[in-house]
């Protein structure tokens, strides 16, 4: 098979033929350029280690999509998905193109989804060297073939071109623009490398569920040796990357898949990880994936050294790194694997009113999927020291171009198709609530997790939850029985029942957005909130 040529392709469909830039470099070469240009420093572990400037992270509130006949009708658009006009993002994308003629820019050509009969081409022009060895480290690489003169789909993401709002349509100076019938995403005035990632999954959100029946999952996988897959679905802070970089399972990925007609697929080629607090005994895999070719975003180092101080968050708490797939010892390459047997929900529940682990109906199931419910804990702010409800359908509202019944639809019926056992996990509090109960053990997490993958849990003796309803082992190898029913964890059981009434009064407020959608099995799934007295 042919080596891929690095021949510089024509980037004439764009109206960049003019466009001077460095093409398909190595990460060797990318170092070196991004070190030569000032945009970070080399950290002890041999990572690469940025500041992405005035954004540390994704700005939901400026991620437009153009209105267009693609669009109009299929789109759920609203707070999530702003319409752009067609002028408007033409003319964006004209003054992005005058901007560029005297820039030099990095290009790169890579592609999503691990399964072949999904892969689709991308294109990453960037301004900075730093951005194009995020796209390397996760997008899928190509390797012995030639690279596609016209991708499918191309990215700009130039952070020092600013928009003018009162001109463009922009909120403000920074974007980030979906075109689908151009196949084209616009990325200016934020240097934040997330953007790129979820622009493209954003794209196959559309595009999977839509065209080929399949569903896009906002979730890690890892598969056994037995090949008992299992998928991981939660917010950020809940735990996903964490818990599914298991020594003893093979990693299929740690943030965005595919479930198709008979397997699992990665969409990625690489895991992009929140390191706050980060140590090599807690995350052993993340720690030693940070190595040269990482990327390491927004970090702090221990005063005169290059040793990175993961607890230190003066920059921001959303400290992450980047790194390809191979950095993890027992990755599974091509990412694919089968259909998984067991589903695990995690929440950080704030309140601790959730069990530490449940096992859910079919109509639980579908219930906690379009809830997506996780808590984030207050910040800093005087006065505030209540926990703050998040509930994001599908656990990725953020990047749902559909409707969230068009993905939970899909998951009932896969979930009925393969008879999947699906688990509500609770990564949060249990004794109380944030500021009086204390944070899950991660190793009790994960011998609940242990036992529900071995099978012990199938054999288990349950209770059921008073208020959710939800079955709860009453016995779990290394974990401490008085904890796996939350109330027992509470000093007074009677204000535990009032902080889960509160919290079931909010799941059910968010439902009603849902709820003339939802089928007798789904209604099923609902909290018992007639049987608690208020």
């Amino acid at each position: 098979m042919t080596k891929y040529s690095t021949q510089k392709p024509q980037l004439d469909y764009l109206g960049l033929a003019s466009l001077q830039f460095k093409y398909q470099l190595s990460i060797p070469e990318l170092v070196e350029e991004a070190l030569k240009n000032g945009e970070g420093t080399l950290a002890d572990s041999g990572a690469l280690a940025i500041d992405t400037g005035k954004f540390k992270g994704r700005s939901p509130k400026d991620r437009f999509v153009v209105a267009d006949n693609v669009t109009n009708e299929t789109v759920w658009w609203g707070d999530i998905n702003i319409k752009l006009s067609t002028a408007h993002f033409d003319s964006i994308y004209q003054k992005m193109l005058a901007y560029l003629k005297d820039k030099h820019a990095y290009v790169r050509d890579a592609y999503a989804c691990a399964d072949k009969n999904y892969r689709t081409s991308i294109r990453v022009i960037t301004e900075h060297a730093f951005q194009n060895i995020f796209a390397n480290n996760l997008f899928l690489r190509y390797d012995n073939e030639e690279l596609p003169q016209q991708p499918e789909w191309t990215i700009i993401a130039i952070p020092s071109f600013l928009a003018n709002p009162q001109t463009d349509g922009t909120r403000q100076e920074n974007f980030s623009i979906l075109n689908f019938s151009k196949k084209i995403i616009l990325i200016g005035g934020t240097a934040y490398t997330g953007e790129i990632k979820k622009g493209i999954f954003s794209v196959l959100n559309f595009v999977l569920p839509k065209e080929r029946n399949t569903l896009s999952m906002h979730c890690s996988a890892n598969v056994g040796k037995d090949g008992d897959t299992a998928v991981f679905f939660g917010l950020s802070g809940t735990g996903k990357t964490t818990l599914s970089a298991d020594p003893e399972r093979a990693l299929v990925g740690d943030d965005e898949h595919g479930w198709g007609e008979d397997n699992v697929f990665n969409f990625e080629g690489g895991c992009y990880a929140k390191c706050v607090d980060l140590t090599a005994e807690k995350e052993p895999q993340i720690f030693n994936a940070i190595k040269f070719g990482a990327l390491l975003e927004n970090i702090n180092y221990f005063p005169n050294t290059r040793a990175v101080d993961f607890a230190n968050i003066e920059k921001t708490e959303n400290t992450r790194v980047a790194y390809p797939l191979h950095h993890i010892s027992n990755a599974v390459e091509p990412s694919v694997a089968p259909v998984p047997k067991n589903i695990f929900f995690l929440t950080a529940d704030a309140f601790g009113v959730l069990p530490p682990i449940s096992k859910l109906t079919p109509g639980q199931a579908m219930f906690h999927f379009i809830s997506g419910y996780t808590a984030k804990v207050a910040g800093t702010e005087t006065g505030i020291t209540e926990p703050q409800l998040t509930f994001s359908a599908c656990f990725g509202k953020a990047f749902l171009p559909l409707h969230p019944t068009s993905y939970a639809k899909l998951l009932g019926e896969k979930m009925k198709k393969h008879q999947v056992n699906v688990w509500l996990v609770n990564t949060g509090w249990s004794g109380g609530p944030y500021g009086v109960g204390n944070r899950m053990k991660l190793n009790y997490t994960r011998a609940m997790i242990t036992a529900a993958l071995n099978g012990e849990l199938e054999n288990a003796n349950f209770k059921e939850h008073a208020i959710f309803g939800l079955a709860m082992p009453t016995t779990c190898s290394q974990v401490p029985s008085e904890i796996l029913d939350p109330r027992n964890t509470w000093e007074n059981p009677e204000v535990y029942d009032l902080k889960a009434n509160e919290l079931a009064k909010a799941f059910l407020a968010n439902f009603k957005e849902f709820e003339a959608f939802a089928d007798d099995e789904l209604k099923k799934g609902m909290p018992k909130m007639n049987e608690i007295a208020v």
